[in-house]
Parts: C-alpha cells; sequence; structure tokens
C-alpha cells in the first residue's frame, strides 16, 4: 500500500507531512513515496492508494503548477478512477482555475475546478475551524492570505458551522469530486480529526487494528470540539 507525497521539500508547511506520517504510524504497512520536484510522479505509472500535497509558500506554488501542468490529463483520470487525493492548505489553489494578485496580475492554475484564488498578502486570515464531513465533526485551523471565490457548494468537502468557508460569504469548505479531496483546512488534518483519519484508512482498504494513540486522540478530539463549539470563544485572529 502506497501513499504518495507531492514534493514534500517545498510543500510542508504547519507540519502537515503529519497527515500521512500519522497514517502510517496506524498503519506500519503503508510505504511513504516522496516525490520531489526533479522526480517523474509515481501517479504516472501506477495508482498510488492516496496521493498527497500540502500547503507551501506563494511562490512554490507556481513551482508546483508549472510541473504539474504537463500530467493535467492523468491527473482528470485518477479523479474519475476514484483515486484517492487529500489536498490540504493553500496546495488545493493549484487546481483551481487562477490566482489573482493585488496587482491585477494572475497566475493561470491546472483548471479542473472552477473557482478562483485572490490573495491579500497584507491581510492574512487567521481561524479556527468547525464543520462536519458526513456525520462526523471537523476541527482544525485556517492560516492564508486568500480567499476562493467560484466553487460549486454542491462540492464542498466540509460543510462549516463555525468559522469560514473557502470565504467569508459560503460555509462550504473545499472541494470534493469522487475521492479527491482538498480543504484550506490545516491543523494537521488528519491528526485532529481521529474520525476522518479512520475514514480514509477505510478508503484506502488499509487493515490497521486501531488508530495510533487512539485514546489521546480522541480525547483530544473530544475537547477541541467542545471548545470550538462555545458560543464565547473567539474564533479570528
Amino acid at each position: 500500500m502506497k501513499i504518495e507525497i507531492l514534493f514534500p521539500e517545498i510543500c510542508n508547511l504547519y507540519g502537515d507531512l503529519m497527515n500521512v506520517k500519522y497514517l502510517k504510524k496506524c498503519c506500519p504497512g503503508i510505504e511513504l513515496v516522496a516525490t520531489s520536484l526533479k522526480d517523474d510522479p509515481l501517479f504516472l505509472t501506477e495508482k498510488p492508494d492516496m496521493i498527497y500535497m500540502g500547503t507551501m509558500t506563494e511562490a512554490s506554488q507556481e513551482l508546483v503548477i508549472k510541473k504539474l501542468r504537463p500530467y493535467k490529463d492523468r491527473i482528470v483520470q485518477l479523479i474519475e478512477e476514484n483515486a484517492i487525493f487529500l489536498i490540504t492548505g493553500n496546495a488545493l489553489e493549484v487546481f483551481g482555475r487562477a490566482i489573482e494578485n493585488e496587482d491585477g496580475t494572475s497566475i493561470e492554475c491546472l483548471g479542473l475546478f472552477d473557482f478562483t484564488a485572490k490573495r491579500r498578502m497584507m491581510a492574512r486570515y487567521n481561524s479556527l475551524y468547525l464543520g462536519r464531513f458526513g456525520n462526523m465533526d471537523i476541527v482544525g485551523f485556517k492560516s492564508q492570505f486568500t480567499f476562493a471565490y467560484g466553487a460549486d457548494e454542491n462540492k464542498a468537502l466540509f460543510r462549516t458551522i463555525r468559522g469560514d468557508g473557502m470565504n467569508r460569504e459560503t460555509k462550504a469548505e473545499g472541494i470534493r469530486v469522487n475521492n479527491f479531496m482538498a480543504t484550506y483546512v490545516i491543523g494537521p488534518l488528519v491528526v485532529l480529526n481521529p474520525p476522518f483519519a479512520s475514514y480514509l484508512l477505510a478508503v484506502m482498504g488499509a487493515e490497521c487494528k486501531e488508530l495510533a494513540f487512539s485514546k489521546a486522540a480522541y480525547d483530544v478530539y473530544s475537547t477541541r470540539i467542545k471548545e470550538f463549539s462555545d458560543p464565547n470563544r473567539g474564533f479570528t485572529y
């Protein structure tokens, strides 16, 4: 069983690589395959059990877009074949239509999904996040210079309970098409949400008896849900 980690040398902000390292801790039989910017992606010749990409700098986004552009058709094929993608933080913007800068310039992205990210480099958005994925609560954080506009709300990954979605005017957060899952929520997302970790492992078909550090993970998860649900608690910083 393989998880391909795309460009971990630059897509590694906010500790997000722990998303996949935790899954391996839960199921030691998982092989983590690191694909650097100098490598041909594993997904060109195989269908990994999961493809992961995490948060990066704005300059790195341009490098990643340039690297992935020749493989756009293969990525579309994998999504149609229900390959599992987990994309966190601003990595989701790579798959949108464009990233617009404050000076009016624009960066063309892969165009797999019909949304545009708008940067405001002097207005970082930091927030807690509480949402729902199916019948489970999702907790996490956001730290970004962008909001995304135009996404199909029917294809949202999460439904926001407290905090903001893809932008301040929507409660729809992230993108979900088949098993392609992308979200601005960081944390690391998988570590903070043991039910979501269990879901991912089940979709992958991983045979794991229980999550690593299961009791501690669920205790902290329950505490965060209670804290984040408190209407007296501030959410944006």
